[in-house]
């Protein structure tokens, strides 16, 4: 069994603020998009929830490792603002779901639920939520499918993963939280559904 497990051992500044994630269905920015049929300026960034889906399998290592590390950030300051760079950008969704107002769903329902999730992990952390370290997350590649087009109410098909592990140390012991379901953009990891499915 082939397991990818990303080590998060580079120093950075504060992950990018999205702000009014109740109130907007705009997703920051979350990676810079080079792309060979997009004649745009290096280092350009460009909302990838604006371009077309790609059958690009995602890498167990890049960009995944900074969302991750900005997934574990939120959980750790209990501020869910900081994830948002690893959920699935609401541009993507409106392109894959063939149901009325994907966007209104992406926002009231998938997006409540991941802040819901992430206050929810804050707190099993508990007191010593400070000193916890993350290790990396876990993505058993190996277990990624292809989703077609048609099924599960798509328009548009991506690659999914299911039973993604966040590991961290806690007092010297080793634990975990699950990520329940990553779905693939163009080649990248996003999360869609942290804790279950809702």
């Amino acid at each position: 069994m082939l397991c990818a497990t990303l080590f998060v051992a580079c120093t950075r500044g504060d992950p990018p603020k999205y702000t009014g994630a109740v109130d907007s269905v705009e997703p920051i920015p979350p990676a810079p998009v080079r792309d060979a049929d997009i004649d745009v300026t290096p280092d350009v960034w460009i909302d990838p929830g604006t371009l077309p889906q790609t059958r690009d399998m995602p890498a167990p290592t890049g960009a995944v490792e900074t969302r991750a590390a900005a997934l574990w950030d939120a959980i750790v300051n209990d501020d869910p603002d900081r994830a948002m760079p690893f959920f699935f950008p609401v541009g993507a969704y409106e392109q894959t779901k063939a149901i009325t107002n994907p966007a209104v769903d992406w926002k009231h329902r998938l997006v409540g639920n991941y802040l819901r999730d992430i206050h929810a992990l804050h707190r099993k952390l508990g007191s010593k939520a400070s000193s916890a370290k993350l290790v990396g997350l876990e993505v058993p590649t190996e277990n990624a499918q292809w989703v077609p087009p048609g099924d599960e109410g798509n328009k548009t098909g991506y690659f999914r993963v299911y039973g993604s592990r966040l590991r961290y140390e806690i007092d010297g012991r080793s634990a975990a939280f699950d990520v329940s379901s990553l779905i693939s953009w163009r080649g990248e990891w996003y999360v869609v559904h942290l804790s279950g499915f809702k």
